[in-house]
């Protein structure tokens, strides 16, 4: 830093790095567009044997790409290693769902690599942590991780629904023909899934209610199943699952977090801003205690100048429907979670 002292790198942990969501994350972290155009980055590769090739060409690129503010890249498959005091770590990394796999058999598969790497983390990483589940089923496996690191507090694990709030804002925005900076006030509630609720209830499209600009009955109706479906709408039409905007989400999600929602590009800085984010419930809007559900949330440090946080948006009236709705999405949360403490994956509480 010009004029004061130099910044330490962060180190920045990315799971399934030679896969196509961490190869197009890894340039952008390497840029700054995650931790800012200051802060350097030292990042940390992990992968499992048969993907450590497409890491080292990763690897590869990133020094091609001279960027300043990467500090250094390191590539490892074992877990310890690839954790050993990193402050960011991106579970990208997990098993997809083949054909005629069973939810269970799933969650099993799942529970064999997020398990470890919650222990992992718990033992290896800096005391500062902060951990992205992107992988699917990411709410589930991001709980997995959580219950296997009983040292690290429970807020620093979250999974991405930041994905599915980017999709609620930008069909929002074209149904609307506005600007997505002109929107406002959306939330996505409970799983990554197709239970998921995306709320226009609050939200606004150039200080519009969203729900006169659209109609109650699109943005209750078609609205509703075309976020929640959109991953396999994008599949269907190129062929292969989201990518360059899942990378994106999880930057998104990052950055809020450590910078703060009031910073972010996305809100055009606008104060008290807020997007979603699925974390450890502790009973607002209620929703059961330890499940980790989507929730409004806004993310800043205090006058202390301790580090940003995520926090809840309290005070949000549910209506009939919306109660319905997040319920819905809830119930299949506390079913995961059942499966997995049944399949000892989790300790029980």
């Amino acid at each position: 830093m010009a004029g004061g002292e130099a910044r330490r790198p962060i180190t920045v942990t990315v799971t399934g790095a030679g896969g196509q969501i961490g190869y197009a994350a890894l340039f952008r972290i390497a840029s700054g567009a995650m931790l800012g155009p200051e802060q350097p980055v030292a990042l940390r590769l992990l992968e499992i044997p048969q993907g450590v090739q497409a890491a080292e060409g990763a690897a590869l690129e990133l020094v091609d790409g001279a960027f300043p503010l990467l500090t250094s890249v390191d590539i490892a498959t074992d877990a310890a290693a690839g954790f050993a005091g990193t402050n960011i770590a991106l579970l990208v990394g997990s098993r997809p769902r083949t054909a005629g796999m069973e939810r269970a058999d799933l969650l099993a598969a799942n529970g064999a690599i997020f398990g470890p790497q919650g222990r992992a983390i718990n033992d290896h990483a800096a005391d500062d942590v902060r951990v992205l589940v992107v992988g699917n089923p990411a709410n589930t496996n991001a709980l997995i991780a959580q219950r296997n690191a009983p040292d690290v507090p429970a807020e620093r694990f979250t999974a991405l629904t930041r994905l599915d709030h980017n999709r609620a804002v930008g069909l929002l925005a074209e149904r609307a023909d506005a600007a997505v900076a002109d929107v406002a006030g959306v939330t996505i509630w409970g799983n990554h899934s197709t239970t998921q609720y995306p709320d226009l209830s609050h939200a606004t499209v150039a200080g519009r209610p969203a729900l006169d600009a659209v109609g109650a009955e699109w943005g209750r109706g078609a609205y509703i199943e075309r976020v929640a479906n959109r991953g396999a709408e994008i599949i269907e039409v190129r062929g292969g699952s989201s990518v360059a905007s899942a990378a994106n989400a999880a930057i998104d999600h990052v950055r809020d977090w450590v910078l703060g929602t009031d910073a972010s590009p996305a809100s055009g800085g606008t104060t008290g801003a807020w997007t979603s984010a699925a974390l450890p419930s502790t009973g607002h809007y209620g929703i059961p205690e330890g499940i980790i559900a989507s929730v409004p949330v806004r993310s800043a440090g205090d006058a202390g100048g301790e580090p940003a946080r995520w926090e809840v948006v309290d005070g949000l009236e549910i209506d009939a429907f919306s109660r319905a709705r997040i319920d819905a999405s809830v119930a299949e949360l506390v079913a995961e979670r059942d499966q997995v403490e049944a399949l000892g994956l989790i300790p029980s509480e």
